[in-house]
């Protein structure tokens, strides 16, 4: 038996989106997301968040069960929409009590909040009015809307994520039309990314110079990256593996962590990446209290040296024709619902690579799961293979810990099934299945599983 830290976090995680429903209930005004669900072939089955987990209505059942699973921690993101319905102006009180009961609910189980302020649903009318994430004024709305947020909840919550993978927010939802709000461009993915840094910078800034002191609280950023294999141990593969995780994290992760972006972008992209002032550089470096890491799989990194056949829209970190990187996957490897090999020695290798390439931060894995085809067995879920994949991934954790990594927590993805966006209700992630019929909540082989490497701090 190995045994983790005892001061080490064990959580779950989920997004509003993806489980609150209640779409036009509480003032909550629409979402990006609300509007790409309706446009056809978009997402599979035609399904949308409508009901969703129907979380909104069910919260106090969820958290019990979070509670009887032994959770010490739990993610969830709060809906902008429903705390501004146009992302703009004053707080709708009625979204502001739901995430108090929500809050304050937790606390009551002993299980600490830790809260992302956005995870890809923003209110439509920015969309409209503002041009979303590539608009001039979307950082400064952000910021306004985090202050809203630190301002009624920062008295309970000492744990704050300000964005939720702006990879994916950037990349799929501006660059290749995947995911809400469904645009395709080469330049527009490094306009958002961009905004997305100062959104988070200045919404940092606020909570440090108002709120911090005071609340005591920690505030930082989530990016999601997959580790990059060499494919052989040619310089030129080494130096593609090392390439596409900068066009992946560092992207994001450089100008908060160095005060710039990686130079392998800069001298790639010319004038398709903005440019920091004086100002947002000192704004930005050093703006994130922890390293929120989301991790699922790997792939094997090759130079290219002709056209690019490998396009899977999660296997490159950035735009592909920009990083001249060819990605494969060892056919040996075993695989999760959604084709993403399982692979957990690269969980280890990324967070070292973290580790060495920003001095040593305190990382925490705010989502790590698979997703798998589920099948219901007597009223169960027997799940050997997610069993096998958590206790394999967390070995590779505790070895990290082991060689000298500040890793402090880790959070399952996710606390139940839900609306695995693109995907749909096909995808089973959950910890707790959802019969999404009957809105029926069963427990799964894993959920118990957890609870004891929970309770035994070990396994």
């Amino acid at each position: 038996m190995i045994q983790f830290p005892k001061d080490f976090i064990w959580g779950s995680a989920t997004s509003s989106y993806q489980i609150e429903g209640a779409r036009k209930e509480g003032g909550k005004g629409p979402s990006i997301w609300d509007a790409f669900c309706e446009i056809p072939s978009r997402i599979q089955n035609g399904d949308n968040g409508d009901i969703a987990c129907d979380h909104y209505h069910r919260f106090e059942e969820d958290i019990a069960l979070m509670k009887k699973m032994g959770l010490k921690a739990y993610r969830f993101s709060i809906a902008w929409p429903r705390i501004q319905p146009t992302g703009k102006g004053k707080a709708n009180q009625e979204g502001i009590a739901f995430y108090s009961r929500l809050i304050d609910t937790l606390l009551q189980h002993d299980i600490e909040p830790w809260v992302t302020l956005y995870h890809w649903d923003l209110p439509l009318a920015l969309q409209l009015e503002e041009d979303g994430w590539t608009g001039d004024n979307i950082s400064d709305y952000f910021a306004a809307y985090a202050n809203i947020c630190f301002e009624h909840f920062g008295d309970r919550v000492k744990n704050w994520i300000t964005l939720n993978e702006p990879w994916v927010i950037a990349i799929l939802g501006y660059g290749q039309a995947i995911f809400a709000p469904g645009r395709t461009s080469n330049s527009e993915p490094y306009l958002a990314g961009h905004n997305l840094i100062k959104a988070h910078a200045k919404a940092v800034e606020i909570y440090r110079k108002k709120y911090q002191s005071t609340q005591k609280g920690r505030i930082g950023i989530t990016n999601n990256c997959d580790w990059r294999e060499p494919l052989t141990d040619k310089k030129e593969d080494k130096e593609a593996a090392e390439r596409a995780l900068e066009f992946f994290l560092a992207w994001f992760a450089d100008p908060i962590y160095k005060g710039h972006y990686p130079e392998s972008m800069v001298k790639r992209l010319g004038d398709r990446l903005p440019k920091f002032t004086k100002e947002e550089i000192q704004m930005i470096k050093g703006s994130s209290d922890f390293f929120g890491l989301n991790h699922y799989t790997t792939m094997l990194a090759a130079n290219a040296t002709g056209e690019i056949t490998q396009n899977n829209v999660f296997g490159n970190g950035g735009l592909s024709e920009d990083q001249d990187v060819e990605l494969s996957a060892d056919p040996n490897w075993e695989k999760t619902a959604m084709q993403w090999g399982i692979v957990p020695w690269g969980c280890r290798k990324l967070l070292e690579w973290i580790d060495q390439r920003y001095d040593r931060p305190e990382i925490y894995i705010t989502e790590n799961g698979c997703a798998l085809d589920d099948k219901i067995i007597n009223g169960e879920v027997h799940d050997p293979k997610r069993i096998k994949f958590y206790k394999t991934y967390l070995e590779e954790c505790h070895k990290a810990i082991q060689n000298g990594v500040a890793l402090k927590g880790y959070f399952a993805w996710s606390f139940m099934d839900n609306f695995e966006w693109a995907s749909g209700y096909a995808k089973r992630f959950g910890i707790h299945y959802i019969d999404f019929e009957t809105l029926e909540r069963t427990p799964k082989a894993s959920a118990k599983w957890l609870r004891e490497v929970i309770e035994q701090n070990g396994f």
